[in-house]
């Protein structure tokens, strides 16, 4: 309970971080949010009991929940329209190294200083960060509109009125599944139990998704960019994650390199979920960019409140059979590739001469 409490709050703020964000611009909400997380981790450290812990983690997840969004929404502001997939995906790459990276890191930290130190040596890495964005960070010109939706809930009103944004939603939530799922919750557990691999072999392996993801999440976007199309590298992806994760889930290799490949290149294949974001706020008018962005990640994440649980579920009602239970990461993929076909590319005049 203590650990969800981050995505019960990270998850229904999107949509609230979206709408500030279109309003006012990122400036004055991602500066204080980045105290507010720092802050939250460092309570973190010093919580005398489970209560204050808790609110440490409620903190972590109200600053958070403007990161992602956050970034996306300085790069569509900064930045030409024809780089979004691509830095977008560059936003993406580093969140998944630090998630890579960070776990390794912060187990060696914690077992040289022990865990309230290492808590509190990250929040003062945060505290850093805070000042540097409030000395560096300034707005864009073209941030913050308050002309062309006099309501503040307007861009929320037109968004959900877009099947093409609900399907989006659904299909960024079907891809990024296995990374949720396999990468972030039960991946050590079935390579343990169904490919004998060692503890650390098994966390080494799962590792190699988010290394995957990275990589994918930029080259997706830059090829996307190059060739000016979205759907069907994402179909193409979705497809192509399906056979990857396939494998490791049903083919009984005990092999760590032949694991750690076939999982590397399921994440990378996962990455062509970051176009989806992309899809979305081109079909858009420029003043929603941060309330669609948001309400995709919304969906995106909370989904992962839904299939981590459920693949429990199965685990228990097949008597801990993981490939039942994970045969739901490519049935999720697979679903993912009939999805998109039903959408239709929004014609963007920045990409018509990569097209042609």
């Amino acid at each position: 309970v203590y650990s969800s409490l981050f995505f019960w709050v990270y998850a229904p703020m999107q949509i609230v971080v979206g709408l500030l964000l279109d309003r006012w611009g990122a400036r004055r909400f991602v500066v204080p949010a980045i105290a507010l997380c720092a802050g939250g981790i460092a309570l973190t450290g010093i919580a005398p009991n489970l209560a204050v812990a808790a609110i440490a983690r409620v903190m972590t997840g109200f600053g958070a929940s403007f990161a992602f969004v956050g970034a996306l929404y300085v790069v569509n502001h900064w930045f030409a329209p024809q780089r979004f997939a691509m830095l977008s995906g560059l936003v993406n790459a580093v969140g998944m190294l630090g998630t890579a990276v960070g776990v390794v890191w912060l187990t060696a930290l914690t077992h040289h200083i022990g865990w309230r130190p290492a808590f509190l040596t990250i929040g003062a890495f945060g505290a850093v960060l805070f000042l540097l964005a409030l000395m560096f960070y300034r707005d864009a010109p073209s941030a913050g509109d308050t002309d062309t939706h006099p309501n503040p809930l307007g861009p929320l009103k037109q968004i959900v009125k877009s099947p093409q944004v609900w399907l989006l939603s659904l299909v960024s939530a079907l891809i990024y599944m296995p990374i949720n799922v396999y990468g972030g919750l039960w991946g050590n557990e079935e390579l343990v139990a169904d490919h004998a691999l060692s503890a650390v072999a098994s966390e080494t392996a799962v590792s190699m998704v988010f290394w995957g993801m990275a990589l994918g999440s930029v080259l997706w976007g830059a090829v996307s960019d190059a060739l000016g199309h979205r759907k069907w590298i994402i179909f193409a992806g979705s497809v192509a994650g399906m056979l990857a994760w396939g494998w490791v889930i049903f083919g009984g290799s005990g092999n760590m390199l032949a694991l750690s490949a076939a999982l590397f290149l399921g994440g990378m294949f996962c990455g062509a979920q970051m176009l989806t974001y992309a899809m979305a706020k081109e079909g858009q008018d420029q003043s929603t960019v941060g309330t669609v962005t948001a309400f995709v990640n919304m969906i995106g994440i909370g989904a992962a409140l839904v299939f981590q649980p459920l693949v429990g579920w199965l685990l228990d009602l097949s008597g801990n059979d993981h490939a039942v239970a994970l045969s739901t990461v490519p049935i999720c993929l697979g679903l993912s590739a009939l999805a998109i076909l039903a959408l239709k590319e929004p014609d963007q005049p920045h990409l018509r001469k990569a097209r042609r």
